[in-house]
Formats: structure tokens, C-alpha cells, sequence
């Protein structure tokens, strides 16, 4: 069932299963402030019953970053240009980049896991938006590539904080202020990647991690996942006071008993 297709995206639900598409492969899957109101989008119109959202990309790249013209005086018809967005007040350039992290944040609920699907370019914003998700599978060719500082910019797209929690600071750091190329290998090596598999088998792959998982019950899968992504802001102690309340909601849900 398609629910959305527009501005380079397309979203199709199967049962739990949501496929996000980047589907623009003639520019690589490059990425404009409409692409970003279509991911939000795309957030927004998932039904209640989905565990699972696949985010991949049409063509030969999964995403070959921020369209370039957006770096010209005239940017994109319709949208303000990077130049108008720098002539205005910081209020407003805060609220126009936080619109356009909003394509970038709801990878991370706690009622679902998300896989980006990723093979070749994943430069810029497309890094950022392989980020995002919980998963990565990868194929032999991806370049991951942060080129914000070539262009004299940081990294804005929320693609930050899980650069660090995945590879450390340093490693952050080094990636992000040479934007070097991060290869299949190395990305699987430092965690950026959770399996690095053939292209064709790409498909395959992702849609059996899919299956696995949805298999356990969605409550126990929500509540670990939930467990994880806070343990990094917890002490130790705090985190066994988290695993404990944790696991007396489930025992409790289990045995039918209110709490």
C-alpha cells in the first residue's frame, strides 16, 4: 500500500513494515528542503501498527547529499536560498533548521527500529539520513562521507550525536573535519555498519532482518530499545533502576496484573 509519493519519496506499508524510498536515482537521490517535508512527512502518516521502517534509495546511491543548487544565489524555486536564510535573524534560521531536522528525527521512536538500506554514495545529508537510523546494512561499494566543513559548514541534521555514540569523538571528529571517505569495511569495523552483504543481496538481507525483527512481541522489543538508547545519559546504578522498573512493566503486562 503506497501512502505517499512525492518530492523524490516514497512510502509503501506491508503489514509492520514501512519502506521509505529516496526515489530521485537521476540525481543520485539528492536531498532539498521538499524532500525533507516529504520524510516528515512520511513520519507523520505511518499507521500505529508498523515495528519496522526501511529507508532506501533508488538508483546506484542511496544519497548523494544536499542538492547543490541550494548553493546557488536562485536555490530552489519556491524555497528561500541559503542566502536569504543567512540574511535572517537567528530566530528564524533556528526554526527553519529545525523544520528541516524534523525529516531526520522520528527514525529514533522507541515504537519502532528503523534499517537504512545503503549502497553507494551516502555523502552530506545522505550520511546524516543513514544516521538517523537505528540499523545500518550496507553493500561493498558505500562511501559514507561527512563534507559539511569542505563547504564551510557543520553538520546540522542530527547526524551528530549518533556519529559519536557509534565510532567516539575522536574518530567523529577526524571523520567529520577531513570528510573522508568511510569505506564498507572500516564502516562495519567501527560500528558504523551492521552488515556489510553483496548488492544483490541488499534487498534480501534487510527484509529478513526485518522479519527477525518482528518476531519477538512488540512491547519487549520497545522497552529494550527504549533501555539502550538511554544507557549512554545513565549512570550504571541508574541503568539497573531502568532495567529493573523495565522489567516489572513487562512481568506485569504478562501476568495481566495492573500495577
Amino acid at each position: 500500500m503506497t501512502l505517499l509519493d512525492k518530492d523524490g519519496v516514497r512510502l509503501t506499508v506491508d503489514g509492520a513494515i514501512a519502506t521509505v524510498t529516496l526515489a530521485n536515482a537521476a540525481k543520485r537521490n539528492a536531498q532539498s528542503p521538499a524532500m525533507w517535508r516529504a520524510l516528515a512527512e512520511a513520519g507523520s502518516l505511518l499507521p500505529g501498527n508498523v515495528r519496522v521502517a526501511v529507508l532506501r534509495g533508488e538508483g546506484q546511491s542511496f544519497s548523494a547529499g544536499l542538492d547543490r543548487q541550494a548553493f546557488t544565489p536562485e536555490g530552489f524555486d519556491g524555497e528561500p536560498s541559503f542566502i536569504d536564510l543567512a540574511r535572517g535573524t537567528d530566530s528564524e534560521l533556528d526554526a527553519t533548521i529545525a523544520e528541516y531536522q524534523e525529516a531526520f528525527i522520528w527514525w529514533r521512536r522507541n515504537d519502532l527500529v528503523s534499517i537504512a538500506a545503503v549502497q553507494g554514495h551516502a555523502i552530506g545529508a545522505g550520511f546524516q539520513l543513514a544516521l538517523a537510523c537505528d540499523l545500518r546494512v550496507v553493500t561493498p561499494d558505500v562511501q559514507f562521507a561527512m563534507r559539511e566543513t569542505s563547504l564551510g559548514l557543520v553538520p546540522d541534521l542530527t547526524g551528530t550525536h549518533p556519529l559519536v555514540g557509534l565510532v567516539g569523538y575522536a574518530r567523529a571528529l577526524e571523520i567529520c573535519a577531513t570528510g573522508r571517505f568511510v569505506h564498507a569495511e572500516e564502516a562495519e569495523r567501527i560500528g558504523l555498519a551492521n552488515l556489510v552483504v553483496p548488492a544483490d543481496q541488499l534487498d534480501a538481507t534487510v527484509t529478513d532482518l526485518a522479519a527477525a525483527l518482528t518476531a519477538p512481541p512488540r512491547d519487549a522489543v520497545i522497552e529494550t530499545k527504549a533501555l539502550l538508547a538511554g544507557a549512554a545519559g545513565r549512570t550504571y546504578e541508574e541503568q539497573r533502576t531502568a532495567e529493573r522498573a523495565a522489567q516489572a512493566r513487562r512481568l506485569r503486562d504478562l501476568a495481566g496484573v495492573g500495577e
